[in-house]
């Protein structure tokens, strides 16, 4: 295949356009990263938290990986037992069948900012 030197930068060109098209847009939920405060119970079958202000309930989704090792080192005896969180999450549409016919969200846990048995008083008493 012989290519001119006046059509390789076409070539170059349409070579950028082929992989701008191609690559994810950035979701703009995940842009709205936010700081919410609430109680979040884990076992085997749901991950689910409970916004105090709102009442709403969320499935969750642990991306910065560390909610559920911190949960898991308070040793609880049974699962689901409430615990106070603070996160930096976003939240996404529950895409899976299971869970979106229980939750209509998804909250994606960022970074964890407090965990604690404590619950304190207020509305998520």
């Amino acid at each position: 295949m012989n290519i001119s030197i006046k059509s390789l930068p076409l070539l170059i060109l349409c070579s950028a356009v082929v992989l701008a098209c191609n690559t994810k847009p950035v979701s703009v939920e995940k842009n709205n990263i936010r700081v919410i405060k609430g109680l979040y119970s884990y076992g085997p079958e749901i991950k689910s938290f409970t916004d105090c202000e709102e009442g709403n309930e969320y499935w969750v989704a642990d991306s910065a990986k560390t909610l559920e090792l911190a949960y898991s080192n308070f040793n609880f005896e049974k699962p689901y037992e409430p615990v106070y969180i603070e996160v930096e999450c976003h939240m996404i549409k529950s895409d899976s069948l299971i869970v979106a016919a229980d939750f209509d969200s998804t909250m994606v846990v960022t970074k964890l900012l407090k965990i604690t048995k404590e619950i304190p008083d207020g509305p998520c008493n």
